[in-house]
Order: structure tokens, then C-alpha cells, then sequence
């Protein structure tokens, strides 16, 4: 028998290991950026073109490397970072495995320009496929020039299966800003396709937050601080008034590397539980300093998840951390008496001698609220006589068991639950129910039909409608607002507009990721347009469709959701009428389009045996 197990090719297994390590672009630009400030870049530049697709290049200040180490970089589990085995367990760098540049170079073509301070000229090096092109002595800064040309050119399966330039570019913003918070003492710049979308100088954590999210975002923030021999957690988290459904920023970074981490997630959001609204999120960025020995980095191949040694301890000091700052936010406002020696800061009201006298409260000792007569100097009968008769204000107020809707009008098209006779003796008398459902009868027994849900499937398919003809009506807007986008957002918007247009929003962009909303569909009176366009955008941001009908279908379902009857809205019977006439138009009217039952029938024989008895 012929032995079958073989040792693969150098270029395979890096294409393997790549696999696991270099996902899409923005993987590429995590892994350069990160060896970048473990160089001890200052500046770090980012160009991309077609969303990496193209090239992506990172540019930094570093302390650079010389000929030989730059040649050995690109080998497989060649590294600076560890030497031994228990060196895994006491690291203080971001990269450290050292298949990066190696997997890197596996699917791509890479140029390197790099030169120490002690160098006059530096190395100029070209790989393509994992195969050394070239390599020269060149004249160049110090630093390291990385420049990465056609990702997964030799890979095609790999890059067929890319999303949209705008979804790629969306997720390069995401790995881009997770780096610069925790890292403010790094200028950065990032370019798309000539376009800068950033432009950071180095600053504060608040200042490096407001710089990426807006300023709004900083003006939200409560700090927090505890320091103990187990941790370190500083930070800010968001005011509860801040709270949102969708598009909270969410961040924990422990010894300076961005983490997910649900368990303390949890920690978080309990400390504000009973103070937001359920099914809503706050911001927070949360930076954790532990030992290095007591958490374990390396069980994920991006190293976003992290084992910790004691994390329901962790848990607990990170929950009191939360909870202090709430309570110092919340916290009554006082006078502050500190005057530091300035008692004449303070003034005091007091008599010629110095003294002064305390207000006194005076009140009648013989006073009875229960009298009947004049008892107490309070004359009863005189406000029996001004008394009003409530009972007058109810009159011609009795409340009716049944609301009729007029006269008897079948739906042009009846769900797949009702049966034929269902349908052909369906009566239009309806029934708002607790300002929630809609009852009506039909043959087979009683149906019940949620007026928001039911609301929610009319709106959607009329959206969509539009969409697809570009038929919407748009109403101007008599004072436009103004909503602001960070970069990643306005990226998302862009790919997303012609959609929006289409949908009736008219938005002009003002620059610097601010947009003047000047008209909005028609339909939507009332609604508040900044966190409506807001929506749209995180749903999408969440969702990440590339695909157009998906991204249309968000749109309609978001705006749908909005404008729709909410609970406990008082319908008139005309109102109650055009509703379920409408909804049985709809090709689908039994479920909403996220597949929610928007109606139910009570079989007759069901109800009956309710009173059997």
C-alpha cells in the first residue's frame, strides 16, 4: 500500500493559513496597522482604492527594519515578538504570531519599502504569490511602506465571494476605528480612492472618540475609573438619556487590544437596568489593563475574543465601576460650600448685632378640615355650594358594545386562513379592542387583527411599490435638518441613497459627513426625521446586505416600522375600514414581512364550548 499522507507546499499552506487570518481587506489593514504601532509609529497613513480590492497601502514613522529582517518577515512563524513558549503568556504587542505578512503575501502581490535610523538606504523588497520578485537596496524614510496590490488575485474563489465595495469599505472603517480609539497618541489619516475619510492628530481618549463618532458623542459620555490589584478599568459610558434601538458604539479594549466580550456586556447594560427603555443600548468605551499572564489571547485566530482568569470577579468590580458613575452622574445637585477661604463669598442674612433668626411656620392649632359649619373659621357650606355635579359631565357619554363601520363592503382579497365561506360572508362591523386589535367576525368564528402589525404589512409593500417605480412622494420640509454621519455611516448612506430617494427622502450633503434632510415622504407628519434617517442607516450598517433587493427591503421594513398605527391609537370605524381593506390587498396580509402573525381566528366551536358549561 502506497503511503498518502505528504507535507504541503509552502504556498499552499500560506494560502491556508490565510485563510484563517486574512479574511477581506480591512483583515490586511488590522494586521499592517497593528505591526505599525508595535514599531512605534507616530503617524500612520492608510490609502485604499476600490475598497482594497484594488491596493491597499500603510504608510508609518516606525523604527523600520533592516534587509535581513525584512526578508524575514514574510516567512511563516517568523517573529519579533515571542521567543519561547511562556512568552505567550506575557505579551504586551498587538501581532505576534507571525503569519500575518506571510499570509498576506500568499494571496497578494506586496511591495516593501523599509529603512532603519541608523541606515542610510533602505531595502526595497516585491513578493507575488509568496514568490521573492525582487529585493534591492532603495532610498526611503524611516519606516516601513507597505504596499499590498490585487488581494486574492491568485485565489479566485476567494475574492468572488467579496461583498460591495461600499460593504468592504464599511467593515475597513470598522477594523479602522477599533485601532485609533485605543490608540490616541497616534496620528492617523485614512484615504479612499484619494478621498480623506479621516484625519486624526493625537489626543485624549474623549477627544479621539468625539474626533471618529461627532461631538454629539462626546457631550453624551460619563467617565468612570476604579483601580484595583486585580484590574484597571478606565473609560466613559453613555448617559441614559442617550439610549438608542440601533447604532450604539460599543467598545471593550483590555491591555490595549480591542475585544468582544458578552459576559461583561452584560455587566454593563445591568448597571442600567430600570434607567432606559427595554431593547435599547447605550455607548461605552470601556479600556481594561490586566496582567498579562492572566488572559489568555490566542484562542481565536483575530484574537477578538479573550479568556480571562478571573472574569466573574472582573465582573463584578467592572459592574460597581458602572454603577458609581451612573450614581455620580444622577446624583442631586448641590450648592458647593467649599469656598476656600472666602467666607464673604457666602453671603449671611442677619440682623445689626450679628444674630440672625430662623424662619419660624405659623398655622391655626383649632383648625378642622372635617367641619360642617363655620368651625375653625371655615365656612363648609359655602363649598358645598361651588361643588360642580361630575355626574352631568357623563351624560350622553354611554358606552356602546359595537361600532359600526357602515355599510357591508368585502375586502377585494382574503387571507389564506379564512375559508371560502369565510370569505363570502364576511361582515365589515369592526371592533377596536384595547387599542391594540381589530375584531370583526366571519363565518368560522371571531378574528382578531393587530392594527400595528396589519399597518406595519401595508406600508411595507406600498414602500417597496415605490421603490421598485420610483413613483414616491417627497414633501419639502419648510426648516431642513441637519443630521451628521461619521465616516463608516456616511459611507453606508452613499451606497444606500439612491434608495432613500426613492423612497421620498431628499437629502444634500453639507460636508464633513453632514447632511441637510429637505424633504421626506409623504405620510410621515410628526415623526422625528433625525432618528428615522439615523435607523435606516444603523439597520443597514447591521444587516451589511450587499445585495440591492435586501438593502431595498430594510429600507421599506425600517420606514414601515415607523410611520405605522402604534399601540393604543383610537381608530374610527372609517379608519378601522380602510385598514383592513387594505391589508387584505396585500399578497401576503396573514404575516408581517419579518413573519410575525398579523391575524388569528377563534374558531365559533372554540368559543362555544368556552359556555358550555
Amino acid at each position: 500500500m502506497s503511503d498518502i499522507i505528504h507535507l504541503l507546499p509552502d504556498a499552499v499552506a500560506n494560502q491556508i493559513a490565510a485563510g484563517e487570518v486574512i479574511q477581506r481587506p480591512a483583515s490586511v489593514i488590522k494586521e499592517l496597522v497593528e505591526n505599525s504601532i508595535d514599531a512605534g509609529a507616530t503617524h500612520i497613513q492608510v490609502l485604499v482604492m476600490d475598497a482594497g480590492r484594488t491596493s491597499i497601502q500603510v504608510i508609518d514613522d516606525g523604527k523600520g527594519m533592516s534587509e535581513t529582517d525584512a526578508r524575514l518577515a514574510f516567512e511563516r512563524h517568523a517573529t519579533s515578538k515571542i521567543r519561547e513558549a511562556a512568552d505567550l503568556f506575557s505579551l504586551q504587542t498587538m501581532g505576534f504570531r507571525g503569519e500575518a505578512l506571510a499570509s498576506i503575501a500568499a494571496v497578494a502581490e506586496v511591495e516593501l519599502k523599509t529603512r532603519l535610523a541608523t541606515e542610510e538606504l533602505g531595502t526595497h523588497i516585491v513578493l507575488s504569490g509568496s514568490k521573492l520578485v525582487s529585493q534591492e537596496l532603495t532610498s526611503c524614510p524611516v519606516g516601513s511602506n507597505f504596499l499590498v496590490r490585487n488581494l486574492f488575485f491568485n485565489v479566485p474563489a476567494r475574492r468572488k465571494f467579496l461583498k460591495s465595495n461600499a460593504t468592504e469599505l464599511s467593515n475597513i472603517l470598522t477594523e479602522f476605528e477599533r485601532i485609533v480609539l485605543v490608540n490616541p497618541g497616534v496620528s492617523f489619516q485614512l484615504y479612499s480612492n484619494d478621498s480623506e475619510l479621516y484625519h486624526l492628530p493625537d489626543a485624549t481618549i474623549r477627544q479621539r472618540i468625539a474626533a471618529v463618532f461627532g461631538k454629539k458623542i462626546g457631550e453624551q459620555l460619563i467617565p468612570i475609573s476604579v483601580d484595583t490589584s486585580l484590574i484597571t478599568i478606565e473609560g466613559f459610558i453613555g448617559k441614559p438619556e442617550s439610549a438608542r434601538k440601533k447604532g450604539s458604539h460599543q467598545y471593550f479594549f483590555v491591555n490595549g487590544r480591542y475585544m468582544r466580550h458578552p459576559y461583561f456586556h452584560k455587566a454593563v447594560m445591568e448597571a442600567y437596568e430600570h434607567l432606559i427603555p427595554v431593547g435599547e443600548q447605550v455607548s461605552y468605551f470601556i479600556y481594561l489593563q490586566v496582567e498579562p499572564s492572566h488572559i489568555d489571547v490566542n484562542i481565536h485566530p483575530t484574537k477578538t475574543e479573550i479568556k480571562f482568569e478571573n472574569e466573574n470577579s472582573i465582573w463584578q468590580i467592572l459592574s460597581a465601576a458602572v454603577k458609581e458613575g451612573l450614581g455620580k452622574f444622577s446624583a442631586v445637585p448641590t450648592i458647593d460650600f467649599d469656598t476656600e477661604g472666602k467666607p464673604e463669598d457666602l453671603p449671611v442674612f442677619n440682623d445689626r448685632n450679628g444674630h440672625f433668626t430662623p424662619p419660624q411656620v405659623h398655622y391655626k392649632e383649632d383648625y378642622n378640615p372635617f367641619a360642617s359649619s363655620t368651625e375653625g373659621g371655615y365656612h363648609r357650606d359655602y363649598q358645598r355650594e361651588k361643588m360642580i355635579d361630575w355626574q352631568k359631565l357623563y351624560e350622553g357619554m354611554e358606552v356602546h358594545p359595537q361600532v359600526s363601520a357602515g355599510a357591508e363592503q368585502q375586502p377585494p382579497s382574503m387571507p389564506e386562513l379564512l375559508s371560502p365561506s369565510d370569505a363570502a360572508e364576511h361582515q365589515t362591523e369592526l371592533l377596536q379592542f384595547k387599542g391594540r386589535f381589530i375584531l370583526t367576525s366571519v363565518k368560522s368564528g371571531l378574528m382578531l387583527i393587530d392594527q400595528h402589525r396589519a399597518h406595519v404589512r401595508v406600508l411595507y409593500d406600498q414602500y417597496m411599490e415605490q421603490i421598485a417605480r420610483h413613483t414616491s412622494t417627497s414633501q419639502g420640509v419648510l426648516f431642513p435638518e441637519v443630521v451628521q454621519f461619521s465616516p463608516s455611516e456616511a459611507t453606508m448612506l452613499e451606497s444606500i441613497m439612491e434608495d432613500m430617494t426613492a423612497v421620498g427622502f431628499e437629502l444634500t450633503p453639507l460636508g464633513g459627513g453632514s447632511y441637510a434632510v429637505n424633504g421626506v415622504p409623504a405620510g410621515i407628519e410628526g415623526l422625528n426625521t433625525v432618528e428615522l434617517v439615523h435607523s435606516m442607516v444603523d439597520t443597514a450598517m447591521e444587516k451589511a446586505c450587499s445585495v440591492k433587493e435586501e438593502v431595498q427591503s430594510i429600507l421599506a421594513l425600517t420606514l414601515a416600522k415607523a410611520a405605522a398605527i402604534v399601540y393604543g391609537q383610537v381608530l374610527s370605524a372609517e379608519e378601522m375600514t380602510s385598514l383592513v381593506d387594505c391589508l387584505f390587498s396585500c399578497a401576503t396580509p396573514n404575516y408581517t414581512p419579518e413573519g410575525h402573525p398579523v391575524l388569528q381566528i377563534i374558531p365559533e366551536t372554540e368559543i362555544e364550548q368556552m359556555f358550555s358549561k
